[in-house]
């Protein structure tokens, strides 16, 4: 009820939604002119983004919840699609894929933070301040994504035995994406906030987030229906 009484619409809403329209629209388009390769590119880079824009806090709707969102909702946009038109042998690799480009993007910017720096940088404080919180954002992160991402696949395929017509895409795409977000936001949120915020703060931060979670992932399923027609009508690039 709170939710419902703070509810706003204002110019970070529309920014947001323009953000979430853009995002999804390249990972549709990557597919398009790149096929599997251009959704597996785009995985890497969705994550390490959304691990920088997880740290800023931003009130959407009316409540106050992280940034973040939209950038894991394309990896989540990415793996469906792969789970529909290539198989869960692919989307397995976007789990791999952001493991290992979190890790890395981690394990790099620390080396970077240790570095001297000149007496006329400018830069060390805001780097300090965006990774140097990464690493425990990097546990947190890759566990759930690795949990989430994991059930996602084999929940989207199990739906898909049920219901396997093309008109039931959205059936299993929102289905198993809003079933996996809500283990990934208990075991992210837990894991990369507490001792931060309250622990009122961080249910907050569970429930306003996964309201958004539910929110991209009834956007996203226009576009893995685009993506499936393209597949079906030998637009995708193979190459």
């Amino acid at each position: 009820m709170e939710f419902f009484r703070n509810f706003q619409f204002g110019v970070n809403e529309l920014m947001w939604l323009g953000y979430l329209l853009l995002n999804f629209t390249a990972v549709i388009l990557a597919y398009r002119f790149w096929g599997k390769a251009g959704l597996l590119s785009i995985v890497p880079l969705s994550i390490v983004i959304a691990n920088i824009q997880v740290g800023k806090m931003m009130t959407l709707f009316g409540v106050d919840t992280t940034m973040g969102n939209i950038a894991f909702g394309g990896i989540y946009l990415a793996s469906d699609i792969l789970s529909e038109n290539e198989g869960k042998k692919y989307a397995r690799k976007v789990v791999s894929l952001g493991f290992a480009s979190m890790l890395f993007t981690t394990f790099i910017m620390q080396i970077v933070l240790k570095i001297q720096v000149a007496p006329s940088d400018t830069m060390q404080g805001a780097l300090s301040q965006v990774f140097g919180f990464m690493p425990r954002l990097a546990v947190a992160s890759v566990t759930g994504f690795a949990a989430s991402q994991a059930f996602d696949i084999w929940s989207y395929q199990a739906i898909r035995k049920l219901r396997p017509d093309f008109k039931d895409i959205w059936i299993r795409n929102n289905a198993s994406t809003m079933l996996s977000q809500i283990l990934d936001n208990i075991v992210f949120s837990f894991m990369a906030f507490l001792g931060v915020y309250s622990m009122k703060e961080i249910i907050v931060i569970i429930f306003s987030t996964y309201f958004l979670k539910v929110v991209i992932a009834l956007l996203d399923t226009p576009f893995v229906y685009i993506a499936t027609i393209w597949k079906n009508n030998g637009k995708v690039s193979e190459e």
